[in-house]
C-alpha cells in the first residue's frame, strides 16, 4: 500500500505533529472528501505500506522527524513544488532562497533520488511569458544540480477547478492569462519544452511531464507517474503496486495510493490550487483540525475496520467536520 500525503494539501508544511501522531498510533482515518459519512480507517504500520509520497511546497516542519520516521522502517519520497512565482500566485510561501535551501538540506539528508523537482503549473501569462520561465528553470536548476535527479512539469490547467481563483486574483493586476494547451499557442508550448529541456539535460535532470494530454515524446520529453510503483522499486525494493490509479483523470499515470489528505485545509492560498475553493473554507477548517484526531479533519467516534490494504471496501460512518 502506498500512502500519499498528500495531494490535497500540505501535510509535512502545515499538519507535521499530527502526521507523526497517526505513525506513532499506528493508523488513519480518511473521509471522503464528497461524503463525509463515507470513513475508511487504514493501517500505517510499516510493514502495510510500501512507501510514503510527501507532497509539498515546505518539508522544513517535518524534516526534524525524518530520523524517527527511518528508525520505524519507513520508505518515503519527496514531491517538493518549487515555483518562481510571485506573491500574486504564491502569497504565503517562504521566500524562494529559503525553499532551495530547504530543498538542498533535504537532498543532503535523504538523498537527490529521493527529492523530485516540481516546476508546476507552468503558468503563461503576459508577467510569466516563455522566456521568463526559460530564465527562472535555468536558475533554479543550476543551484539543485547536484539536489535532485528528478524534474516534472505540467502546464496550468486552463479549464480546471483552480481557474475561477486564479481569475479572480489577477483581476486587478494588469496580467493576462494564457492558454499555454491552445491551438495557437502550439510554437510556444513546444519552445518552452526545447528549453525546458535543453536545463535538464545541462544539469543531468531527468525532465517528465506530468497529466498532460500532449506529446512531447518527440523532444525526449515522457509522462511521469508522481506516485510511481517503478520508482518506488528502484528506491526500496518490494513489491509497490503498478496498477494506474483510477480515481485520477485519464492522463495521470500514477499507480493506486491512499490518500491522508483533505481539500480546504492547506493555508498557503496559491491563487492557482484546485485544492483549495475559497479563503472561507480554509479558514472554517482551521477549527476542524485536532491533533489527537485520526482524521485529517473533524473527529469521528465510531469504530472503523482498519485496512492493512487497498483491497477491502469502505465502511459507512460518521464523523462530526
Amino acid at each position: 500500500m502506498i500512502i500519499s500525503a498528500s495531494r490535497r494539501t500540505d501535510i509535512p508544511a502545515f499538519y507535521s505533529e499530527w502526521f507523526m501522531k497517526r505513525i506513532r498510533e499506528g493508523f488513519f482515518l480518511r473521509v471522503n472528501p464528497f461524503n463525509s459519512n463515507q470513513v475508511s480507517g487504514f493501517s500505517l504500520n510499516p510493514d502495510c505500506v510500501d512507501a510514503i509520497c510527501f507532497w509539498t511546497k515546505n518539508p522544513k516542519p517535518l524534516m526534524q522527524h525524518l530520523e524517527e520516521l527511518d528508525q520505524r522502517g519507513f520508505n518515503y519520497y519527496f514531491q517538493f513544488t518549487l515555483n518562481p512565482y510571485n506573491k500574486t500566485f504564491e502569497p504565503n510561501l517562504p521566500t524562494l532562497d529559503e525553499r532551495i535551501a530547504t530543498f538542498q538540506e533535504l537532498a543532503e539528508r535523504i538523498g537527490p533520488e529521493r527529492v523530485v523537482w516540481r516546476y508546476d503549473p507552468v503558468i503563461l501569462s503576459s508577467a510569466t511569458p516563455v522566456a521568463w520561465h526559460l530564465e527562472q528553470v535555468e536558475r533554479v536548476a543550476e543551484q539543485l544540480a547536484a539536489s535532485t535527479r528528478r524534474l516534472i512539469f505540467s502546464f496550468y490547467d486552463f479549464y480546471g477547478k483552480g481557474q475561477g481563483r486564479l481569475h479572480a486574483a489577477l483581476q486587478d493586476t494588469g496580467i493576462d492569462l494564457e492558454d499555454m494547451t491552445a491551438l495557437n499557442k502550439a510554437e510556444e508550448l513546444i519552445a518552452l519544452s526545447h528549453g525546458f529541456k535543453a536545463v535538464a539535460d545541462r544539469y543531468n535532470h531527468n525532465l517528465l511531464s506530468c497529466s498532460e494530454d500532449v506529446d512531447l515524446s518527440a523532444i525526449g520529453i515522457e509522462h511521469a507517474a508522481c506516485i510511481d510503483g517503478k520508482l518506488i522499486n528502484e528506491l526500496f525494493g518490494g513489491n509497490p503496486s503498478t496498477t494506474k490509479d483510477k480515481n485520477q483523470r485519464q492522463a495521470c499515470r500514477c499507480v493506486e495510493s491512499v490518500d491522508m489528505g483533505m481539500y480546504n485545509s492547506c493555508h498557503f492560498g496559491c491563487s492557482y490550487c484546485y485544492a483549495n475553493f475559497n479563503e472561507g473554507m480554509i479558514e472554517n477548517n482551521r477549527n476542524k483540525h485536532f491533533k489527537d484526531s485520526p482524521s485529517l479533519l473533524g473527529r469521528c467516534e465510531d469504530e472503523i475496520e482498519i485496512q492493512t490494504s487497498m483491497k477491502k471496501k469502505s465502511c459507512r460512518s460518521r464523523i462530526e467536520l
